[in-house]
């Protein structure tokens, strides 16, 4: 890309980080099918081990200053604030670690297209939780979708009923772990990971230690989960919120949707899965449903091109 392309735009800068971030997410199943005869629970504990390792160097070298003030942030509040949100920070680790584990069995053990469909009705589980326990209201429109996306998901369990387990599962630790995300607005999000990935370690020690699996001494193994922690984890997670400082919040909502559509693509080019015809008409009425509770923001944005304003 141009000098003079970023300089006519700004925004393209952290647009394309946000796209970055979901192209690689959607490739993941990738590095996780290469590592599928070791358990699923060995490769989430070591996730979470490497990622801690490394967010905190990241942290301590690059990001010392947003870690301080929210730390002088956290002093100045009472002591009912701080419960709550050390509260809130605990019930996050926990469902960040379900979300992990799931999507790893699911991907390994199940179907990548599980997995897939999990972040495609992600956003919509969303939306129902926030309508359901932060009292947001939706519109029609909104609603329509989400009835036609619960009419997906049941013509899927005709077709699959373990696979949808898995995909509800998967989305639902994710959505109410994007709800307390909502919540706790004024935490740095990588101070916020930091913390999280402290507490699944601290949960996922002793467990770890009283597992009858060995300790892999596979290369392949240790090279794999170093590369899990590092391209899948932290550099999309720092991309994702470099992009957030440039680019609405709902901009980011309709890239997220690049991520499973490239595991979709994966699941079925790479890894040959076979999609019925069944599953092929869910997905495709799933399709409608996110298009419709998008539509708003879909025509806001082709009213910006055509305008050429920054979206």
């Amino acid at each position: 890309m141009s000098g003079s392309a970023s300089a006519n735009n700004p925004r393209l800068n952290f647009f394309i980080a946000g796209l970055s971030a979901n192209i690689i997410w959607g490739f993941f199943a990738i590095p996780l099918r290469l590592i599928a005869a070791w358990p699923a629970d060995t490769i989430l504990y070591f996730r979470i081990f490497f990622s801690f390792i490394f967010v905190w160097i990241f942290l301590v070298f690059f990001r010392y200053s947003h870690w301080s003030q929210d730390w002088e942030r956290m002093k100045q509040m009472t002591s009912k604030e701080r419960k709550r949100i050390l509260f809130l920070l605990f019930l996050s680790s926990i469902l960040i670690m379900g979300n992990w584990f799931t999507f790893i069995y699911a991907v390994n053990n199940i179907s990548i297209k599980s997995a897939a469909f999990a972040y495609l009705i992600c956003p919509l589980i969303t939306t129902l939780a926030g309508c359901l326990i932060l009292k947001e209201r939706l519109s029609r429109i909104k609603w329509i979708s989400l009835g036609i996306a619960l009419i997906s998901v049941i013509m899927l369990a005709q077709t699959s009923l373990l696979e949808v387990f898995w995909a509800i599962l998967i989305a639902s630790f994710y959505a109410f772990y994007m709800i307390i995300q909502r919540v706790l607005r004024d935490i740095d999000k990588f101070n916020f990971l930091a913390v999280q990935l402290f507490i699944c370690s601290l949960i996922v020690l002793p467990i770890s230690f009283m597992s009858d699996t060995p300790i892999p001494s596979s290369f392949l193994f240790w090279g794999i989960i170093a590369l899990v922690a590092i391209v899948f984890t932290i550099i999309p997670l720092f991309l994702s919120m470099y992009a957030l400082n440039g680019i609405a919040s709902a901009t980011m909502g309709i890239l997220i949707y690049i991520n499973p559509i490239i595991s979709f693509a994966v699941a079925v080019f790479y890894f040959n899965e076979i999609i019925s015809l069944g599953q092929f008409l869910a997905y495709l009425l799933l399709l409608i449903a996110i298009i419709l509770y998008n539509s708003a923001f879909i025509r806001q944005i082709f009213s910006k091109l055509a305008k050429r304003e920054p979206i």
